[in-house]
């Protein structure tokens, strides 16, 4: 997760609201059809993030709060007038108008407003317990396959393969909110290591939701009843919604291993097996 000095932290919030205001999240319980596109928003706040990571001369411009924010805003206008939607110039006339703590931290701000635009995307059309699974199944794919996850994170390997390399793997196997946020990451992972990134933008997704996330490994698969009872008893623990994802490991033997947040119940026969061992050794 990308950690934000005071400015940038007071810069984003103001970012973030400009955008919910232009996508209309905060009527999004009326009836009216959205008239702002947040696929488009998020792409194109996405495109504007790469675009300034390969050019430190505009990241400084930009993030340049001694220059009066008319001329900040000014170099935005006539360097993408008529390239993005009306829509996304205003997101992106808060940000650069804003005080940012660095230019960095400008950028980072912006990829995380490409990334929430494309969350409300698939909100507002029922798919964001999809896209939540795809980067969850998608996170562990990569992390038990070492080799994979050398080659897309490789930062030698020009960006169009490694987006070649995404398609290929998801392609219609994912909802396109999912490939647009795997390829994103892929391509401009902003210093965040892939199964780290992947993992939080998994808990984002949740967090759309007002959920947390347990984690499980289960040595088989559960029923569609025992994820319900699993789940029914966290949120009673926890006090709060709970999203699930479970991972089959036969080698736990029995039982089950949940994390949620930083806290681990292990449960499984060889957590158990491995308590008890420590304790004869102590």
């Amino acid at each position: 997760m990308t950690l934000f000095h005071a400015a940038s932290r007071d810069a984003l919030a103001a970012a973030e609201q400009k955008l919910l205001e232009v996508l209309g999240a905060a009527g999004r319980t009326t009836r009216r059809k959205p008239t702002v596109s947040a696929e488009q928003v998020g792409d194109e706040l996405f495109a504007v993030v790469r675009m300034l990571d390969g050019e430190p001369g505009l990241r400084r411009a930009f993030g340049d709060s001694s220059a009066e924010p008319t001329r900040r805003e000014e170099l935005l206008d006539r360097l993408l007038s008529g390239k993005v939607g009306d829509p996304t110039r205003k997101v992106l006339a808060t940000v650069v108008t804003s005080r940012w703590s660095t230019p960095r931290e400008l950028v980072d701000g912006l990829d995380e407003l490409g990334r929430t635009s494309l969350l409300v995307h698939a909100e507002r059309e029922g798919r964001l317990d999809t896209v939540e699974d795809d980067l969850f199944r998608f996170g562990r794919i990569v992390a038990a396959d070492g080799e994979l996850e050398r080659a897309l994170a490789n930062r030698t390997a020009p960006a169009e393969a490694k987006r070649g390399l995404v398609a290929e793997l998801l392609g219609d196997r994912a909802d396109a909110v999912s490939v647009a946020l795997v390829t994103q990451l892929v391509t401009t992972p902003r210093g965040r290591s892939l199964v780290t990134g992947l993992g939080e933008l998994a808990s984002e997704a949740a967090r759309r939701r007002e959920r947390s996330v347990a984690y499980v490994i289960a040595p088989v698969p559960l029923t569609e009843q025992q994820e319900q009872r699993l789940v029914d008893t966290l949120t009673r623990v926890y006090s709060r919604p709970i999203a699930l994802h479970v991972e089959v490991d036969p080698e736990i033997k029995g039982g089950l291993v949940v994390k949620v947040g930083d806290e681990v119940i292990d449960g499984s026969v060889t957590g158990r097996l491995d308590e008890l061992r420590r304790r004869l050794a102590g």
